[in-house]
């Protein structure tokens, strides 16, 4: 991962050059979060959105990472996953982009990506996620009405 890559997605992260390797060797990271923001264009601009659990707990956002010493480069990524069908996550971003969301973990899933379980090998593509939204990620377990106004650094 020589370039600055923030997300990768869950559909070609085996396959990319950017991120196979850390993939083949399993290297995964878990990223604890108190929320994620993700922005909602229903008023026609864009407002952020602050994305938590409902029962306090923290985000756990899966990700790979890989150390190149002859660069003495540690580099990290977050995993994305496609959101187009989900009742609340599909809300989010631009009209027109495809709706993706952060890769994040229930509580029992977390040991299993650490060690590699949660993957399987798949034949020709190396490895390929099994991965379902998180049973946390509904409309009663989430909550997302906390609006902030979509400030711009400048």
């Amino acid at each position: 991962m020589a370039r600055q890559t923030y997300n990768s997605r869950t559909e070609t992260v085996a396959s990319k050059p950017s991120f196979r390797s850390a993939w083949k060797c399993k290297q995964f990271y878990i990223i604890p979060a108190a929320n994620f923001f993700e922005p909602n264009y229903e008023t026609g601009k864009p407002v952020r959105w602050r994305i938590e659990r409902a029962d306090g707990g923290p985000v756990a956002i899966a990700g790979i990472w890989e150390y190149r010493p002859e660069d003495q480069l540690l580099s990290f990524s977050m995993l994305t996953i496609n959101a187009d069908g989900h009742p609340l996550m599909q809300r989010f971003h631009n009209p027109d982009d495809e709706k993706r969301m952060v890769m994040s973990l229930d509580r029992d899933q977390c040991l299993s990506w650490l060690d590699g379980s949660l993957v399987e090998e798949t034949s020709g593509e190396g490895c390929a996620p099994v991965w379902q939204l998180p049973r946390w990620i509904s409309q009663a377990n989430i909550i997302a009405v906390i609006r902030c106004v979509w400030i711009r650094q400048t």
